[in-house]
């Protein structure tokens, strides 16, 4: 039966219904909310430390670095365009803390943000101010907070900024339409923002580091015990940090509460029932805040089961987003009696007559030899590639690659000054497309990663490719050719196997220690072998024993040495 104003049973059913389920959730909401936040501070936590770190932090130092001062620029111009365009920075505030650090991140961060709202403060002062006060007349507080400002001035400003009362972009635009004045607002807002700044900077510092720690643990850095006590510290600091931030937030919502219950007059308390009318809307509306919050926590708990379960196969998922060293093996080349051959001799004789027999290299004289290099380098260009058969072409991409990136040292050798290959600008290095192979002009990267990799099924190239860096591979001095190819790649595996420099394993411990290039390209030796173990295993009678009896040793990762392989380097 219709009862009055139309409205029909079912409607009231179904409101009672809804509003009853809306008054549950906003009863449970600050609950909801903390739970969340554990939640997603432990899953990112976890998620991190199964992140490629070593791959992510080495790229994105390199990045940095071509940046140089640019770096933090980029990323205050960044934080005050989300600032003014009211996009939630909380997530670039988290990174700052895990790219820049704590001092400076929260540095970073804090002439970001008060830059930005002072920005929004003066858009909305002097260039919408009208309508910027026609969207806050909507808004039930705002009669109450611009009186309040009015009589407390920099305090009240202090206060809200201390409390999530009002969200912080929207503070932003509102000061702007009441009568504080602009130093003071941008004084106060700048100490009293500083609190939750530090907090979240320190959340994503504490990531990092416990991520870095869990990286360093297999480099032999750090044992168990070490670990733990560290990770102990950095999550104790952290809770500490968001106890004393909560326990500051509280205590200034509380002050703004009890200062706003004071004003008279104010529209939203002029009806007898709008209090009432208040706890109504409060309950009567579903928190979508927290059932966001909730959703990612939930997705990133997810996220982060997963990668605890399966590390290796989201590692490979993360690398291939970013288009990294993922790849899969593939034979694509036949071999071809009839076709093309390349003669290498003139790379063989530099070799011969500039790199000794483990490798290091005497860059001095190769200079003097730059035409002979620069005689190679334009026949590499010109090579048949596409007409070669399997063999020709990658014992012509191995060296194309390696003189390739002797040719990049000489570039930047600066009479003896260079120290490393990372020493050269980001962009001028494997990611430069400036070498030409058979006609087609690559970069480094490309050469291996696209050119090699996945059109030849062999991880010993890892063991032939060279960075010019004391921990890579030894570079031959002799040219790789087509005829004896198996041969010297056979040598290469052995020769790194065999010193204790890219390879140890120590029985009595259960533990073997392996150059970081099993970790970088785990998956190329997974792929062939199974594990990263087993292949070792291939070239080790010892590992191989112990895993044919069941004992699975830890892996620790060799360090990694940059330091160019100048002669010059070379340890007596």
């Amino acid at each position: 039966m219709p009862i009055a104003g139309d409205v029909s049973m079912e409607q009231v059913v179904e409101t009672t219904s809804s509003t009853s389920l809306a008054e549950w959730a906003n009863r449970y909401v600050r609950r909801i909310k903390w739970i969340s936040i554990a939640l997603i501070v432990i899953s990112v936590l976890l998620i991190m430390s199964k992140l490629p770190l070593k791959e992510g932090a080495d790229w994105f130092t390199e990045w940095i670095a071509g940046l140089g001062y640019w770096a933090p620029v980029l990323y205050l111009l960044v934080y005050i365009a989300a600032t003014v365009l009211m996009i939630p920075a909380w997530i670039l505030t988290i990174v700052a803390g895990s790219v820049f650090g704590l001092l400076q991140g929260t540095a970073l961060v804090s002439v970001a943000s008060t830059t930005g709202a002072a920005l929004a403060f003066l858009i909305a002062r002097y260039l919408s101010r009208a309508r910027v006060a026609r969207q806050f007349e909507q808004y039930p507080k705002f009669a109450a907070i611009d009186k309040a400002i009015g009589e407390g001035g920099w305090k009240i400003v202090a206060m809200l900024r201390l409390s999530p009362a009002v969200p912080f972009n929207l503070q932003n635009y509102l000061y702007g339409v009441t009568s504080i004045r602009f130093w003071p607002y941008v004084l106060t807002s700048w100490v009293a923002m500083l609190p939750g700044t530090f907090l979240y900077v320190y959340i994503g510092y504490t990531a990092a580091e416990v991520a870095s720690d869990a990286a360093r643990a297999g480099e032999g850095g750090q044992d168990l015990t070490q670990q733990i006590i560290s990770w102990a510290f950095r999550i104790v600091g952290l809770l500490a940090t968001m106890a004393v931030t909560i326990y500051i937030t509280r205590l200034a919502t509380l002050a703004v509460k009890e200062h706003m219950n004071r004003q008279k007059d104010i529209p939203m308390n002029s009806h007898p029932d709008a209090g009432q009318q208040e706890a109504t809307a409060r309950t009567d509306h579903w928190s979508w805040g927290a059932t966001i919050m909730a959703l990612a926590a939930v997705l990133l708990s997810v996220t982060a089961a997963g990668a605890t379960i399966r590390p290796v196969a989201f590692k490979g998922i993360v690398l291939g987003l970013f288009g990294q060293q993922q790849v899969v093996l593939a034979e694509t080349y036949e071999a071809r009696a009839d076709g093309p051959s390349f003669d290498h001799a003139v790379f063989d004789a530099l070799l011969k007559k500039h790199v000794d027999e483990v490798g290091w290299v005497d860059y001095a004289e190769l200079n003097e030899d730059a035409d002979e290099l620069g005689k190679y380098i334009a026949a590499v260009g010109k090579a048949p590639l596409n007409d070669m058969g399997r063999d020709e072409k990658l014992a012509l991409l191995i060296n194309a690659y390696n003189v390739f990136t002797l040719q990049l040292i000489l570039d930047h050798w600066n009479d003896g000054k260079l120290e490393s290959i990372k020493d050269i600008p980001h962009s001028k290095r494997w990611k430069s497309k400036r070498w030409k192979v058979g006609g087609r002009t690559w970069s480094l990267d490309e050469i291996e990663h696209k050119q090699i990799r996945p059109k030849f099924k062999e991880p010993r190239i890892h063991f032939a490719l060279v960075c010019a860096a004391v921990s890579c591979p030894k570079l031959r001095n002799e040219a790789y050719r087509a005829e004896d190819l198996e041969q010297q790649l056979a040598d290469q595996a052995a020769y790194v196997h065999a010193h204790d420099h890219w390879f140890r394993f120590d029985k009595a411990a259960n533990k073997v220690y392996l150059t970081r290039l099993y970790d970088w390209y785990s998956g190329d030796f997974e792929q062939v072998a199974g594990s990263v173990l087993q292949y070792a295993a291939d070239h080790s009678p010892h590992l191989k024993a112990a895993l044919d009896v069941g004992k699975k040793p830890r892996i620790k990762w060799l360090d990694y040495d940059w330091k160019l392989n100048w002669k010059g380097n070379k340890e007596e």
